[in-house]
């Protein structure tokens, strides 16, 4: 996917950009990927196509600028900041399913919306296998520090331990607790903190 271009400097130009991107946001989570071309965007956000192609002369690069505005507008680096700046990796681990449930609730429309059209849309796609390497990267980064610490149980390892917290990420599984389930995001977070713990962390002392 290429790289979108720069947030502009002119206040009327950003205010344009910013309409742009809630529209896009908009027509994802309430009609769905399909209909989210550039034409829709700009009837949505009350623009015309040429102001539009401006700011984002392709569908590819309207969607890389709407994925960094949702970590942007949600806070989630600084939510996952907080896992980062951890004293030691089983606190890291227990942060990490607090991450989760502060964070994935409140993007879950769009993401599913993106999931559901990523085998017929190829900007769809690309999207979201940006997102999976992401999350798999951060998986193994925490499944490393937990190795490194002597805190990762048998008979996991870095690797399958990722691939495992990577899985427990899925969407269903935000969806199926709190909107299902209508779990609250604090019972979210707790509960899952407390089976990652039991699942990855050795019951026992910390090996030597």
């Amino acid at each position: 996917m290429a790289p979108s271009i720069g947030v502009p400097q002119n206040a009327r130009s950003r205010r344009t950009r910013e309409a742009l991107l809630e529209a896009a946001r908009t027509l994802i989570e309430e009609d769905g990927f399909d209909v989210m071309t550039l034409d829709a965007v700009a009837r949505r956000a009350g623009v015309s196509p040429r102001a539009l192609y401006l700011h984002f002369p392709s569908r590819s690069e309207l969607l890389t600028a709407l994925y960094r505005r949702l970590g942007e507008s949600e806070d989630l680096s600084v939510s996952l900041a907080k896992v980062w700046n951890r004293e030691d990796a089983v606190s890291a681990l227990e942060e990490w399913a607090h991450h989760i449930a502060r964070s994935h609730p409140r993007i879950l429309a769009i993401s599913r919306a993106i999931e559901r059209a990523r085998s017929t849309d190829e900007d769809a796609a690309a999207l979201w296998q940006l997102t999976m390497r992401n999350w798999l990267t951060s998986c193994r980064r925490l499944a490393d520090w937990l190795d490194a610490e002597h805190q990762l149980a048998a008979p996991w390892t870095p690797k399958t331990a990722a691939d495992m917290l990577w899985t427990l990420m899925s969407w269903d599984v935000t969806e199926r607790l709190t909107v299902d389930r209508r779990w609250s995001r604090k019972a979210y977070g707790t509960h899952l903190a407390a089976m990652l713990k039991a699942t990855f962390v050795p019951a026992g002392p910390a090996a030597t």
